[in-house]
């Protein structure tokens, strides 16, 4: 009898620790970010995002970004939000661990605005960008802005996991009143641990 309530102990702990960690430390209430090609050859380009997060745990301290990408990634990296202490790469990916400075608690709301320059990235006539999805997410929203002299001229969106393409129609692209391009792609609810990748070809 001792040996079956301690197996069932055992099963509502580790049910418990999954719950923790597939809640995570915050959900995403809203996520725009805008990705800027600022000339025809692709050396030079901008990142940047606003993050609406709501914290799930009690007494969080920090908060993770990351970025990875071709060429030289996370120049003059600011955030509106935070200090970064820490730096590391693990794969392909690029962490920045950021000290919020003050402790935050379950329901708290917190908004992150991110910004970085990338050089040497896009200098092929095929691109991408792509966005994880490693937190519950309510919404997210994408913009790739393009120069006015090389607009793209085919658009796909890829769901990584699900190994799902889907062509982007002419509807996705708006003609700027400075001359540039802007493709722009949202979607709510995304797919937990989904890779969506947006790919074009200029």
């Amino acid at each position: 009898m001792w040996l079956r309530i301690a197996e069932k102990v055992g099963d509502a702990a580790s049910g418990i620790v999954k719950r923790i960690f597939a809640d995570g430390v915050y959900e995403v209430l809203d996520q725009d970010s805008t990705l800027e090609i600022h000339d025809p050859k692709g050396t030079r380009a901008t990142f940047s995002k606003t993050k609406k997060i709501r914290y799930l745990q009690n007494n969080v301290i920090a908060f993770q970004d990351y970025a990875w990408g071709d060429g030289i990634i996370l120049l003059n990296y600011h955030t509106s939000r935070g200090r970064p202490v820490d730096c590391y790469r693990s794969g392909f990916k690029t962490y920045i661990l950021l000290s919020l400075r003050e402790v935050m608690n379950s329901g708290d709301v917190d908004e992150f605005n991110i910004r970085w320059n990338i050089r040497q990235g896009f200098l092929t006539p095929d691109g991408y960008w792509g966005t994880d999805i490693d937190q519950r997410t309510r919404h997210i929203r994408l913009h790739v802005i393009f120069p006015k002299s090389r607009p793209p001229m085919r658009l796909t969106l890829e769901e990584n996991t699900r190994q799902r393409t889907q062509v982007l129609n002419n509807e996705s692209v708006q003609h700027l009143a400075d001359g540039r391009w802007q493709v722009v792609w949202e979607k709510d609810n995304p797919r937990l641990h989904e890779l969506y990748v947006l790919r074009w070809i200029w």
